[in-house]
């Protein structure tokens, strides 16, 4: 298996989503930690962010980290659901920028 994309240095991944109404691309720059082969988001306005609409209506998306450009399937973490994995995001992202409260979205790059 290949080793991720970027490193503790690598401060952030541009993230390309569907527009849910337009079909067009959308490109945003977002801070990002990794944890087991897969990429995690915290969406500070949640469900009301767009990119974060965007990718649950089409979940294909592209990411960009560093000059390694993948495609990735992308969903929001239920925080109820799989509690842990939401715990140890947030966790990482407070770790890596003292910030880390807010919807954990995750970037499967496997898939």
């Amino acid at each position: 298996m290949a080793k991720p994309a970027g490193s503790k240095r690598t401060q952030y991944l541009y993230l390309t989503t569907t527009g849910r109404r337009t079909g067009r691309p959308s490109e945003i720059e977002i801070w990002f930690t990794q944890r087991g082969g897969r990429y995690y988001l915290v969406a500070e306005h949640r469900e009301r962010a767009q990119w974060v609409q965007n990718l649950e209506v089409v979940p294909r998306v592209a990411v960009r980290v560093g000059r390694r450009l993948f495609p990735a399937l992308a969903r929001v973490v239920d925080a109820t659901a799989e509690p842990e994995l939401a715990r140890a995001v947030k966790k990482l992202s407070e770790k890596k920028y003292g910030w880390g409260d807010g919807l954990v979205v995750e970037l499967d790059p496997a898939r």
